[in-house]
């Protein structure tokens, strides 16, 4: 086994089946011959993932089914880690994600060029605004849907740029050489990972606070690394109810003081950012991968259908 998804879901019965789509050899290019598996982590969930849902999409998927589980995903992923058989790994921990087809094999051509890499794929919203402003401006799941319908996903997964917008963490320009401090779709070795020690429990408060932020840091800081980032292929969030990205105004902020809060008292600091010097690779696939044009492309969503 080459490759190991770990995929952490709650509460994702309408996203799971579109984010299997996304990690499926017949959307992803040039993968039909990947030897590959999903570990998809069903934490505690009210109702149950049902396999059925999706059966029809071609991903090898291990569904694992956690009844009492902690509202952190740390230990969902350590309990994936264990059971994985993949030399590389790719971690989720937002399972609720859509991939560009061309993810696996512009993260996976880095292991033929560096001897360790860790590899991050760029964060995006569906919307065309970061879904912390979009839902209090009516964005929910039914304007998403109709979006998705809108550009007949997955024909063409490209063309989810035409109605995404990239997390900007705080940017004033964007564009693709950004420097990343969290990625919701991050591969590195296995090995690395373990010597890592995992996902640290200690991040035990709901949805994990910076857990994220933290595993993205101890790997592109660890020694020996390549930290990567993917140019022209993106992550895509569908809105779930998700802990801080689906939240705005005062109670986002609330939350985020309170995630710095606690990953000072394990680290003694709050420097959150890696600090890593980053390789970039990649392409431009279509004329809207071209991030720093958003402006253009809200224009022409508000001026003419996008087909």
């Amino acid at each position: 086994m080459k490759l190991s998804i770990i995929l952490i879901s709650y509460d994702m019965a309408r996203e799971i089946p579109r984010t299997l789509q996304s990690l499926a050899r017949t959307y992803q290019t040039d993968m039909a011959q990947l030897e590959y598996e999903v570990l998809l982590v069903d934490n505690g969930s009210p109702e149950p993932l049902d396999p059925a849902t999706w059966a029809h999409v071609d991903t090898p998927v291990r569904l694992i089914r956690i009844d009492d589980a902690h509202p952190s995903p740390a230990q969902a992923i350590n309990r994936a880690l264990r059971e994985a058989r993949g030399e590389v790994l790719c971690l989720m921990i937002d399972g609720a994600h859509l991939l560009t087809p061309g993810v696996f094999k512009m993260a996976l051509s880095n292991y033929a060029a560096f001897a360790e890499p860790v590899i991050a794929i760029r964060y995006f919203y569906l919307g065309m605004e970061e879904q912390t402003v979009s839902v209090d401006n009516g964005y929910n799941k039914q304007v998403e849907d109709e979006l998705l319908e809108r550009i007949a996903w997955p024909t063409d997964g490209y063309r989810l740029y035409e109605i995404g917008t990239p997390l900007r963490s705080g940017a004033k320009r964007l564009h693709w050489f950004n420097k990343m401090f969290e990625s919701n779709c991050l591969f590195l070795r296995r090995a690395l990972f373990e010597s890592l020690g995992g996902a640290d429990e200690a991040f035990d408060l709901p949805g994990g606070g910076f857990l994220n932020l933290d595993i993205f840091k101890k790997a592109m800081e660890a020694p020996g690394v390549t930290p990567v980032q993917v140019i022209g292929e993106g992550s895509f969030h569908q809105l779930h109810g998700g802990t801080t990205t689906n939240s705005s105004g005062e109670v986002r902020e609330a939350k985020l003081a309170e995630f710095r809060a606690q990953y000072k008292a394990i680290h003694g600091h709050d420097k959150v950012m890696a600090n890593a010097d980053f390789m970039y690779m990649g392409h431009m696939p279509t004329i809207t991968s071209n991030i720093s044009a958003v402006e253009k492309r809200r224009a022409r969503m508000a001026g003419r259908p996008l087909d």
